[in-house]
């Protein structure tokens, strides 16, 4: 955008004034572009302005000077007069315009601080936020530390559990030798048993064989007896009717003696006979008996320690279904707890990874709200120093051209916010003495060639925005105090 007149292009103000003084549509070196989303540009005027105005009025100056009052046209200062005004409305639009930017622009300023304040109420909530997960973090950290302790507990029960199925493997184990042991020992006494059983049966066999003997010899002896006693019968018939021959026959020679013999003979044989078989028999059923009563005693032990060994396994047996049923219990137990126990880990794990996610979130939101604050910062700071230096060349534009004029001037509110006050400056030209001071005014700005106004203004807006800063650390500070 550029400022100029066309009024200023007609030949008779070329005439009187010369060249019209221009805006250049250029930036100023002071001016900063500001951008910031929608972009902002804002256009100053150029030093050549500054200059052109006082050349204006020095010349405006020396040909009212010149002028003899005798020999003035009424024509030519009605003309003069006309343009006079006309150039008059000319800049008072000008500053008018130049007026309702610079409102524009306070209100724009407005605007940004308002933003500003809600930046940083939202800057204090993410800052409470961040401590608020740094609690949290303290928090989950305290809870993981509880729960490896409980891990470490767990760990250290399951490790005794170990231990202790470890002992009881052992001991069933031994129990298995030992059960091994009775099973054999079992075995050999069911062995010994049968070989037992062997020979009661043989034994059983060889006492009916002997009872059957017994029987023979004792019909045999009853035989032999018969036999004997009808031999004796018939001897004694014979005996009987020989001592009849006898009696009838004198002679005959004397055998009753001799049968006597016989027969006594005989019975002895006979009763040594029987008491030898009675003997025998007697020995040998003695032998058999006392075997069978061995073979009784021995069966009845074997059929008891059979029976303590069967009450043995059965106990074993018990003992073992037992153990074998706690120990599944256990590894059933053990198996439960790291299933649950990996379980918990994976789901403290993932709440970790998750409130690790939401910080870095949070982290970032802040590092950008962060960024765009200091954007708006910045805009704020270039806006001021672009104020700054549009107020000094509206005071440079007063004193060139001696008129009343309106501009702002920051001033700093309670609130610790930057609010702009109207301030009416008059400047008067009457007398020699401002025809002269305002000809050294231009005389010095001539020479100056506007460096020094750029160095004042240069120096006026970095003193403005150090004070900025002081003023807005000042009020973070009780906000933070506050807070």
């Amino acid at each position: 955008m550029s400022y100029g007149s066309d009024i200023y292009s007609s030949s008779s103000y070329r005439k009187i004034f010369g060249e019209s003084p221009r805006y250049s549509s250029s930036p100023s070196r002071m001016m900063t572009n500001v951008s910031s989303r929608g972009g902002y540009r804002s256009h100053s005027l150029s030093r050549s302005n500054i200059s052109s105005l006082g050349s204006y009025n020095k010349r405006s100056g020396r040909s009212f000077s010149s002028m003899p009052l005798e020999n003035f046209d009424l024509t030519q200062s009605s003309v003069l007069n006309n343009e006079f005004k006309i150039i008059r409305t000319n800049e008072k639009e000008q500053m008018q315009g130049l007026n309702d930017r610079f409102a524009m622009f306070i209100e724009k300023v407005r605007n940004l601080e308002q933003q500003n304040k809600v930046l940083e109420t939202e800057l204090i909530a993410l800052r409470q936020r961040h401590t608020e997960p740094s609690r949290l973090a303290e928090l989950y950290q305290q809870e993981i530390r509880e729960l490896r302790s409980q891990l470490e507990e767990v760990n250290g029960e399951k490790s005794q559990m170990m231990i202790e199925r470890d002992n009881i493997e052992d001991d069933l184990q031994k129990l298995r030798g030992k059960y091994e042991d009775e099973f054999r020992a079992r075995e050999e006494a069911e062995a010994n048993l049968k070989a037992f059983k062997k020979d009661v049966d043989d034994a059983t066999m060889v006492r009916l064989d002997l009872e059957k003997k017994v029987e023979s010899l004792l019909d045999e002896i009853n035989f032999l007896r018969k036999v004997h006693e009808e031999e004796v019968a018939e001897l004694m018939e014979m005996i009987q009717a020989s001592q009849v021959s006898v009696e009838m026959e004198v002679a005959k020679p004397d055998l009753t003696s001799a049968l006597k013999e016989i027969r006594g003979q005989y019975e002895s044989m006979a009763s040594k006979n029987l008491q030898s078989a009675e003997e025998w028999y007697k020995s040998k059923f003695a032998d058999l008996s006392e075997q069978a009563t061995r073979s009784n005693e021995a069966i009845r032990a074997s059929r008891e320690e059979l029976n303590e060994f069967r009450r043995q396994l059965q106990s074993k047996t018990i003992e073992i279904e037992s153990l074998r049923g706690t120990n599944e219990s256990l590894e059933r137990q053990i198996r439960e707890m790291e299933d649950r126990h990996n379980a918990e880990i994976g789901n403290y794990q993932d709440n970790m990874a998750q409130l690790e996610n939401e910080l870095r979130t949070t982290k970032s939101e802040m590092a950008r709200h962060l960024r765009e604050y200091q954007d708006l910062l910045n805009v704020k700071m270039a806006l001021d120093i672009e104020i700054a230096a549009y107020r000094k060349l509206l005071e440079g534009e007063e004193t060139r051209i001696g008129t009343g004029i309106t501009y702002p001037s920051p001033s700093i509110s309670s609130g610790g916010g930057q609010s702009y006050s109207y301030q009416t400056r008059v400047y008067t030209t009457s007398g020699k003495g401002s025809k002269k001071e305002g000809k050294e005014e231009d005389q010095q700005q001539i020479k100056s060639g506007g460096k020094m106004t750029q160095r004042e203004v240069y120096e006026e807006t970095v003193m403005t925005s150090k004070k900025m800063e002081k003023q807005q650390d000042a009020g973070d500070i009780p906000t933070n105090q506050k807070n």
